[in-house]
């Protein structure tokens, strides 16, 4: 089972030549290509090859927990994690079938629908907390004077990428606050470099998903404005799993595979608090106590399409895409 975490930073620049051009290094004759970036198994019984884009945070430790437990191997998959700054990243390759499978946030899979790109869901992967401590917030310095959603407005908030889960969260939490979200300003930064840029004044607030969300509270400099999933759509799903419409119709047996796989990996480590944990520290270079204190996602395959579409909703009032995506094309229709 392949476990190395390979870089697709910057995938959207690269041409469709070179995506296509890229193989996985097996030895020749082993196996046969499918044609589509992915090795499928051949009649000896070797194993489906499948590369999956992931971002570097607490919750991406799912798939890597059925990777280590051999679910997926027992599902006849041979899983290969690729890292990425944000799920509208991979976009690019799982188009291209670079990447056959993405675990990204389900707007950027709205979006990438709504210009056109074919990308279906194909499971649920983690959800936020409906009450209680979320697992991402919006957090500033007690010195900048934002208490509340409304004292946003006029102040640049940093999230990991546009016209998606933090930008579209926080509109709709300064709204309900009585404030004005188009007097907010956004700028993209990658989730590792905001607590430093936060205290060095080059932005307001930071919307962050745990583990930075602790580390930026343990200091008593920071202080939290608020939860915009629970302020926005409580128990909002934060990842789903996708693929290609293409990839999808080309490799229906592979994606079923990976469906069921996934499902099952993701319940057993929702049941396995100790055991997600413990592979924290080797899956995100985490310090081993605060992999014991991080709060974590709920964690199902099961796809919340009701909060889903609700989110969907909201893009279309912010202008993030034209109209509502289309429920009936967007799942993948499995057994």
């Amino acid at each position: 089972m392949k476990k190395n975490i390979a870089s697709i930073t910057g995938l959207a620049a690269v041409s469709i030549l070179a995506l296509s051009a890229c193989g996985s290094g097996s030895p020749a004759g082993d196996e046969e290509e499918d044609g589509n970036g992915a090795e499928t198994a051949s009649e000896n019984g070797e194993m489906t090859e499948i590369t999956v884009g992931v971002l570097p945070i607490a919750p991406s430790v799912g798939i890597y927990y059925g990777i280590e437990n051999g679910i997926f191997e027992e599902h006849g998959l041979d899983v290969e994690l690729s890292d990425s700054n944000a799920g509208a990243a991979m976009l690019p390759a799982v188009s291209n079938q670079q990447l056959q499978f993405g675990v990204g946030n389900p707007n950027s899979v709205l979006n990438a629908n709504s210009r056109g790109l074919d990308m279906k869901i194909v499971t649920g992967y983690s959800n936020s907390l409906a009450e209680g401590d979320d697992i991402a917030g919006v957090v500033t310095t007690v010195e900048s004077g934002i208490e509340d959603w409304d004292d946003l407005e006029g102040n640049t908030v940093s999230v990991n990428a546009l016209q998606t889960q933090g930008d579209l969260t926080i509109m709709e939490s300064v709204e309900q606050a009585g404030g004005d979200p188009s007097a907010v300003e956004f700028s993209e930064m990658p989730f590792p470099d905001m607590q430093a840029q936060l205290e060095q004044g080059n932005t307001d607030a930071i919307w962050v998903p745990e583990p930075f969300l602790s580390n930026a509270l343990a200091d008593d400099a920071h202080q939290l404005v608020g939860y915009s999933f629970q302020d926005s759509i409580p128990g909002m799903p934060t990842m789903v799993s996708f693929s290609s419409g293409e990839y999808i119709e080309e490799n229906p047996e592979v994606a079923q595979a990976f469906s069921d796989a996934m499902t099952e990996s993701l319940q057993a480590a929702e049941a396995d608090e100790e055991g997600v944990r413990a592979l924290l520290p080797e899956f995100i270079d985490l310090p081993e106590e605060a992999a014991e204190n991080l709060r974590m996602e709920e964690l199902d395959g099961e796809i919340r399409r009701e909060q889903i579409e609700e989110a969907g909703a909201l893009m279309v009032k912010f202008d993030f895409i034209g109209e509502e995506p289309d429920a009936s094309t967007l799942y993948f229709d499995g057994e």
